[in-house]
């Protein structure tokens, strides 16, 4: 498959700290990636430098197009929407407000209505709590309404960081079961940064492993749920 995100020799620094040595990686065009790491890793780091909010060096390549450097609000236009770790609601607006605000850069050919009905159908839970306040959601219903805008974009490429993070398992399993969907019946792409690697590599066609900043391991999730060191350290059995 052809690739649609390509990261090369990627690293970036907070201050003198620096977080990733050398990173690269692909998504390819309709697939779904995974990076896995424990917390430090470098995960959460890799999709910042890809939305340039982190001082990054190496090349970043999406859709054939160069884009390291490129302004933060110029990326999400070009098709990559970032649903960042702890959710980041409008808390004051309602459900539907914050879905709208979501769709404010895309460039598809249907219309707000479709999209907010799209996202209804995919989440039903948000379409009956249309009209309330985001603040006032549960935990697991603000995680599903950050990843609905992120869909309003009509993204090319999704980025969730650890959208499982402080979940019950009944919610998170559905919410893998929507990220799912929207890649095998709309075609979206999407790079996952997950902790719960069992999750991550159920949906995952690639996936790199990522110790201290480096990528020490990729390939096929199928071979990651095979590999006895990755079992061990990050599957529990």
């Amino acid at each position: 498959m052809t690739a649609l995100l390509t990261v090369e020799n990627l690293e970036a620094n907070y201050g003198f700290t620096k977080v990733l040595h050398g990173v690269s990686f692909q998504v390819e065009k309709g697939g779904v990636t995974a990076i896995l790491g424990a917390n430090g890793a470098g995960k959460t780091t890799s999709l910042r430098a890809i939305c340039n909010m982190v001082k990054t060096t190496g090349d970043i390549l999406f859709d054939g197009q160069r884009i390291k450097g490129k302004a933060t609000e110029d990326i999400v236009r070009l098709g990559i929407s970032h649903v960042q770790e702890g959710r980041g609601t409008f808390e004051h607006l309602t459900v539907e407000e914050n879905l709208r605000l979501g769709a404010y850069a895309r460039k598809g050919k249907t219309t707000m209505a479709e999209d907010l009905a799209r996202m209804y159908d995919y989440f039903g839970v948000l379409k009956d709590r249309r009209k309330q306040v985001a603040g006032t959601l549960s935990g697991g219903e603000q995680q599903m309404l950050a990843v609905a805008r992120g869909l309003m974009l009509q993204p090319k490429l999704l980025l969730l960081d650890e959208p499982s993070l402080g979940l019950a398992p009944l919610i998170m399993r559905e919410i893998f079961h929507i990220v799912e969907t929207v890649n095998k019946k709309e075609g979206v792409s999407v790079l996952l940064v997950e902790q719960n690697a069992s999750m991550a590599l159920g949906i995952a066609n690639q996936a790199y492993l990522l110790e201290t900043g480096r990528v020490i391991l990729s390939g096929l999730a199928t071979d990651f749920l095979k590999d006895d060191s990755v079992r061990r350290s990050y599957l529990g059995y």
